[in-house]
């Protein structure tokens, strides 16, 4: 069994127990097991075969015996005997983002639903609405819920979602009356790929910036259109609501449709036990019934003592708990960038010439780039070798004394061969200032080979940086197989920095890796793979991909001004 099915059972067996009324230390049990296994930087199989499992947070003795039998029979007979308590096809309904454990049984009990279809034509003929304590916005937006897992197979990465999101939020920004306007949900919080879009307003005139959405030339298809509310389908399929409230309550609307769920959960959770109820209106006093509304998301959080949690992190993790404390980091930031240093130019497969790479990372305020070209062994047309990397270097060397503003940096990215062995020979790669070596071919080899051949290149003293390790592209081509942990062990140990790829189709590392790098003390650098000056724009996505790895400036390399990098560049 896989992390995430594992994690599943725990989560089920949490939400099942709850039902019963158990112990809530109990339950939390299960939920903290849950949320730490899905976030594995390995596949929980090798922590059994290495008996390891205690080094998980919130697994202990108890559990990791259900880890066990779990991983060895793929079942678990304790969650087996748990689900033949309710009736059948509970788990389906509390699979459903929205449904909650006291919500499934009422649903079953109540209307005898057991599947999604059955639940969708229970809301659409006003069945649920009527329930005692739903009513009409928790079952519509059980509705829109249903809809989203339907075209889960339709989720796209977020380097295709934001731009549609960025053209969107620019012809709605200049409409009259509009205040406060801002993206929510997964793409707010910067996850790799996306569903529905949310998106949230004040307006002085709400019925007029609704119509003027859905007459936006993006749109495709009106699903739904109200004074206060429109979703519609653009381009793609994707599908894309609208929000709007009064101004007072944009950060109580914000922080409740940014999510995510299990964040959200555990925040209502806390100021419950605080004698508060939250909600996407505000902050009511549950003596009193008097209720608080917040125009910023900073003074929502601040309501309930805790510092302000960015976006990005607010997955259900640690994040409540650092906040009561005050320790949420200061997270990295796009300006805190001050270099790339691996892109490519017109030399190898690259669009612009090396100049015009330079002075356009010099317009976005850049103090170095490494010019980065395919070595020849990549299969690439014009992939350099020996020769013109020599002459590539010479013109490097008289651009530098031409071009004021920017130091530009001489490199490669080398491939990394089946065997370990890189595609340049060592007298060559240490003339180099930036060394990047990085697997393209012989991708299907078993994870221990393959972990070897990118340790080979790791313990390289010439290599400075591993790019985009995994060699995943989104949504299509899965990650090698390689042992992670391993892998950022090794980088750490040899002082040999692994990319952050920027680039939208790889975001490699992905995030839960950076925040195992960064705790291992792993040196990290964002780099955008740039094929043209365009490229350089997608430092937007290792930035956002970074935070969410709970990184700050320091943690990544290419944060240090020119002197202070190149100084640290000799060191590794």
């Amino acid at each position: 069994m896989k992390s995430s099915d594992v994690a599943k059972v725990f989560q089920d067996v949490a939400d099942l127990l709850e039902l019963k009324g158990e112990n809530p230390f109990k339950i939390r049990a299960y939920q903290k097991a849950a949320r730490s296994i899905e976030h594995l930087p390995v596949e929980i199989e090798q922590l059994v075969a290495e008996k390891r499992l205690g080094e998980i947070p919130g697994v202990g003795e108890a559990i990791t015996k259900k880890i066990d039998e779990l991983v060895a029979t793929g079942r678990l007979e304790y969650y087996e005997k748990l689900k033949a308590e309710f009736p059948e096809g509970l788990s389906t309904l509390l699979d459903i983002p929205g449904v909650g454990p006291k919500t499934a049984v009422l649903l079953s009990g109540e209307l005898g639903v057991s599947s999604a279809d059955e639940l969708e034509a229970a809301i659409t003929g006003g069945k649920v609405a009527r329930l005692y304590r739903i009513g009409d916005k928790t079952a519509e937006n059980i509705l829109h819920q249903i809809h989203a897992m339907r075209r889960e197979d339709r989720r796209i990465p977020i380097g295709e979602a934001l731009p549609i999101v960025d053209e969107i939020l620019l012809r709605l920004k200049y409409l009259p009356g509009v205040r406060n306007l801002s993206p929510a949900g997964s793409l707010r919080r910067f996850r790799e790929t996306v569903g529905d879009i949310d998106l949230m307003a004040t307006a002085d005139n709400a019925k007029d910036v609704i119509r003027s959405f859905t007459l936006l030339p993006q749109v495709k298809e009106v699903r739904a259109s109200g004074t206060a509310r429109a979703s519609v389908i653009v381009a793609g399929g994707l599908q894309v609501d609208l929000r709007i409230v009064e101004h007072d309550a944009f950060g109580s609307l914000l922080q409740y449709f940014t999510g995510s769920q299990q964040h959200n959960i555990l925040l209502r959770e806390r100021a419950r036990r605080k004698g508060l109820s939250l909600s996407e209106y505000g902050i009511t006093n549950l003596d009193t019934q008097e209720m608080e509304k917040f125009d910023d998301e900073a003074a929502f959080y601040h309501r309930q003592d805790l510092q302000f949690i960015p976006p990005e992190l607010r997955e259900g993790q640690q994040e409540i708990e650092r906040a009561e404390q005050g320790t949420i980091p200061e997270l990295l930031e796009i300006a805190d960038i001050k270099g790339d240093l691996h892109v490519h130019t017109n030399w190898s497969d690259g669009r612009d010439s090396i100049e015009d790479m330079a002075l356009a990372a010099r317009d976005r305020g850049y103090q170095y780039l490494a010019i980065t070209d395919h070595s020849r062994g990549r299969g690439i047309a014009h992939g350099l070798d020996a020769d013109r990397l020599e002459q590539q270097i010479a013109e490097i060397e008289n651009l530098n004394q031409r071009i004021s503003g920017i130091r530009i940096l001489s490199g490669i990215e080398v491939d990394i061969r089946a065997d370990g062995i890189l595609d340049l020979p060592p007298e060559l790669l240490i003339k180099l200032d930036v060394v990047v070596a990085s697997v393209h071919s012989a991708m299907n080899q078993p994870q221990e080979k393959m972990t070897r051949r990118i340790l080979r290149a790791i313990e390289n003293p010439l290599v400075d940086v591993v790019a985009h390790p995994t060699c995943r592209l989104l949504p299509g081509r899965e990650p090698v197989s390689v042992d992670m942990e391993v892998i950022l062990q090794a980088a750490a140990k040899n002082k040999t920095a692994l990319e952050i790829s920027a680039m939208p189709s790889r975001l490699d590392l992905k995030d839960i890796h950076i925040y195992r790098a960064r705790e291992l003390g792993v040196k990290l650098v964002i780099n955008t793979d740039a094929h043209s000056k365009r490229h350089l724009e997608f430092m937007r996505f290792g930035v956002g991909i970074s935070r969410r790895g709970w990184c700050e400036a320091h943690d990544i390399m290419n944060t240090r001004p020119l002197d202070e990098f190149l100084s640290s560049l000799e060191a590794w």
